[in-house]
C-alpha cells in the first residue's frame, strides 16, 4: 500500500517538535514520515489504520508509532460537522530516533529506551493504567524548555515501556510500499470504505474506486495489506459496533445492522474473531469500568 511522505515542520529553537492541534483534519490521510510520533487524543474519537492494524481510537488514548511506519487518523464525523460542536484536542509529539545522538541511545543505562523505540516499529497502543498519567507528562512537554523538555520526553517513553499492559498493533510481517503511483489509491479506498461499510459494497464498486478490474482488486488488495477486503471491512465495522457498544444507547441487533451486518449470527462471529469477546461481554467490561 502507498502512504504518503510528510515533512514534519521543525524549528532551530527545538530538537523535536510538540504541539497541540484543535481540528481533526490535520494529516488526515494515511501517511508515514522519519520520525516517532507519540500523540494523545484528550478529545478526539475515530477510527486508526497503524500499518495493518485498524481498530478504534478515543478520547484518552496514548499511541506510540514508529518511524516510517504508515498511519492514519480518521476522526468520527460529528467532529466534521459544525452544528454538532465537537472539538478534538490532540497533542502530538514528533522526533527522530536518534535527535538526542548515537552514543547516547547505545548507553547501557538507555536499553529500556531502546527498546521501546524498538517495539514502536509495531505502533504501541497504551492500555488503560497508564494513559492519564502519560497524557499528563505530554501536556507538561508543550509547556517545558530547556533539558526539562527532553527528559519529560524521556520519562513518557520510560513510562510506556513501564506497563505491562501495552498492545502492540501492526503485525510482525508488515511490510510498507512507498511506490509512488499507490497513494491516491490507498486513500481513495480508505475513505470510500469509512463512508459505505454500513450497506452491501459490491467488489465491482470497490475496483472502480481503486480503478482496477474486479479480477485484480481483491489480489492487489491483499497484496498490499496481507488481509482480504472481507476482513477489512468487517473490521472497520466491528470497530463501530464497539463505539456503539460503549455508548450504551441501542440494543445489540440494532446495532449490529447499524455497524452494516446483515444479521445476527454473522454479526456475532466477526465480532468475537476481532476483539476476543462477544458484543455483550465486550459491552459489559466497558460499563464495569
Amino acid at each position: 500500500m502507498k502512504p504518503q511522505l510528510l515533512k514534519v515542520t521543525s524549528n532551530p529553537i527545538n530538537s523535536f517538535s510538540a504541539r497541540r492541534d484543535n481540528v481533526p483534519y490535520i494529516n488526515n490521510r494515511w501517511h508515514y514520515h522519519a520520525e516517532v510520533e507519540l500523540i494523545y487524543f484528550k478529545s478526539g474519537n475515530g477510527t486508526q489504520f497503524i500499518g495493518d492494524s485498524i481498530k478504534r481510537f478515543k478520547s484518552g488514548d496514548v499511541v506510540l508509532v514508529g518511524a516510517h511506519l504508515p498511519h492514519y487518523w480518521k476522526f468520527d464525523d460529528v467532529y466534521f460537522n459544525e452544528e454538532e460542536k465537537n472539538n478534538a484536542d490532540v497533542i502530538v509529539v514528533h522526533f527522530c530516533e536518534n535527535f538526542w545522538g548515537n552514543q547516547f541511545i547505545n548507553l547501557p543505562e538507555n536499553k529500556t529506551l531502546k527498546l521501546v523505540l524498538e517495539k514502536a516499529q509495531r505502533g504501541i497502543q497504551v492500555q488503560d493504567k497508564g494513559k492519564a498519567q502519560i497524557g499528563e507528562l505530554l501536556e507538561s512537554i508543550l509547556l517545558s524548555e530547556g533539558p526539562k523538555r527532553i527528559m519529560t520526553l524521556i520519562e513518557a517513553l520510560m513510562a510506556i515501556e513501564s506497563f505491562a499492559g501495552t498492545q502492540l498493533l501492526s503485525s510482525i510481517g508488515f511490510r510498507h510500499n512507498f511506490e509512488d503511483t499507490e497513494n491516491e489509491r490507498i486513500n481513495a479506498i480508505y475513505n470510500y470504505s469509512i463512508a459505505n461499510f454500513k450497506r452491501k459494497i459490491q467488489m465491482e464498486e470497490m475496483a472502480a474506486v481503486a480503478n482496477i478490474s474486479p479480477n485484480s482488486f481483491c489480489r492487489y488488495f491483499k497484496s498490499r495489506t496481507r488481509k482480504t477486503y472481507t476482513q477489512f471491512i468487517s473490521e472497520i465495522r466491528v470497530g463501530h459496533a464497539c463505539k456503539l457498544l460503549i455508548e450504551d444507547s441501542m440494543n445489540v441487533k440494532q446495532i449490529c445492522y447499524e455497524s452494516g451486518f446483515h444479521n445476527f449470527a454473522s454479526f456475532h462471529k466477526h465480532f468475537k474473531i476481532i476483539t476476543g469477546k462477544s458484543p455483550l461481554t465486550y459491552q459489559k467490561s466497558y460499563l464495569n469500568k
